[in-house]
């Protein structure tokens, strides 16, 4: 194997990636020189010089994923082409003494996609999940990408994933705020002040630049310290930070909230509530995590909207009533009232309607608005492939061979 020279290169701006002219060159370029396949390895450290942590460039990618959902150019995982993909779960008792023991989010998982449009790739990320990684001293989560060609479906890259996720993950709240956030929005409160409230906010800030007060609620003294560390390294323009102890507080009086706290799937009156008296009009409320919604919620005029509803519309196909027991979304929520007679499927909206002009944005400054964020590999493979295009034009990463000529043909 050997190092590109991408090591003396500090993080380019997403601006220099291949345009599309020079995406078809390097197609063509590959296609001349089939049957030999080489593709690139990305490490973090590499990610990060090929641009990952460019929040800007990543809600410019997101939103445009959201035009090609809404128009249909992508297929996901399953039957109905909407999967959030395969997972792989242990039971409570095995005959096996080695098989992992089901502890709280001990799982695998591969999220395969194809993307259309000016992506045109395919990819899937694949994971192990344990919460127990932490005492390791290890993300929760650890994930990797491979990244194929859409015509030969050969690999064109294996990346390192974790700030891919964690970016993408935050960069589709911030599609939301570009849409249905007030823009003189000044005060976020957050739920849960670890990776995903990070990246949700950094997307708040690019959508509402007058931001200045963070209110956090968490469980350790030390994520608090750290994310409020945070804050002053990297937003100065926030004056004001301030850890509060309820879920009431983080939602009374914002202009936006957002939930980003994992909790234990399957009963969903543990999950955090948001509760119609704290929530005042104008607000954008962002749930990319577990969230339930309390009767006065429910209601005609608070705006419900889905990031996609193929995704939710698929849990309807994949899993028993009540779902919300089992994908603790809000939107699944959604669906689970809809059965239940208690919501008008009418009264869902769907993101990517919004983003191509085909459904309203925020219309004034006392609606309420919910966006519910369940994650899709397609965000995987849109922002896989803008880093993937940028650590080529830019030299990045480490040249592998799969094979010069195939044994087998």
């Amino acid at each position: 194997m050997q190092k590109t020279n991408g090591d003396s290169l500090m993080a380019p701006s997403m601006e220099k990636r291949a345009g599309l002219s020079e995406n078809d060159k390097v197609a063509a370029q590959r296609l001349a020189a089939l049957p030999r396949i080489d593709f690139i390895y990305l490490s973090e450290p590499d990610m990060i010089r090929a641009g990952v942590t460019d929040m800007a460039q990543c809600v410019d990618a997101m939103e445009e994923m959201f035009r090609l959902l809404h128009v249909g150019d992508y297929r996901m995982a399953g039957g109905n082409n909407n999967s959030h993909g395969a997972i792989i779960m242990f039971p409570e008792n095995s005959p096996f003494p080695d098989m992992p023991k089901p502890t709280t989010d001990r799982r695998f998982m591969a999220m395969p996609a194809y993307l259309g449009g000016s992506f045109r790739t395919a990819g899937m990320k694949w994971y192990g999940s344990n919460t127990e990684n932490r005492d390791k001293d290890l993300p929760r989560s650890i994930l990797t990408f491979i990244l194929n060609d859409a015509d030969t479906g050969a690999p064109l890259a294996l990346m390192s994933a974790n700030l891919l996720s964690a970016y993408r993950t935050g960069a589709v709240p911030g599609v939301g705020a570009r849409y249905l956030a007030r823009k003189d929005s000044r005060v976020v409160g957050i739920v849960g002040p670890g990776v995903m409230a990070r990246t949700s906010l950094a997307a708040f800030m690019g959508a509402c630049p007058l931001i200045d007060t963070v209110k956090i609620r968490g469980r350790g003294q030390a994520n608090l310290d750290a994310f409020k560390a945070w804050i002053a390294e990297t937003y100065p323009q926030i004056t004001t930070v301030r850890v509060v102890e309820t879920d009431e507080e983080v939602v009374r009086d914002s202009d936006i909230a957002t939930f980003c706290a994992s909790v234990a799937t399957g009963d969903p009156s543990k999950y955090p509530t948001v509760r119609r008296e704290w929530v005042r009009p104008g607000t954008f409320l962002s749930m990319p995590a577990p969230c339930n919604i309390d009767e006065g919620m429910q209601a005609p005029d608070i705006r419900k909207v889905l990031d996609f509803t193929g995704l939710y519309e698929a849990y309807l196909e994949e899993l028993p009533a009540p779902r919300h027991n089992h994908v603790p979304a809000v939107g699944v929520r959604y669906f689970d009232l809809v059965e239940e007679g208690k919501l008008s499927r009418d009264a869902l909206e769907d993101l990517g309607a919004i983003v191509s002009g085909d459904a309203p944005a925020r219309r004034n400054d006392d609606e309420i608005i919910i966006l519910s964020v369940g994650g899709m590999a397609v965000e995987d493979v849109a922002w896989g492939t803008m880093v993937y295009r940028n650590a080529i034009a830019n030299d990045i990463g480490v040249k592998l061979n799969l094979w010069d000529v195939p044994a087998l043909r």
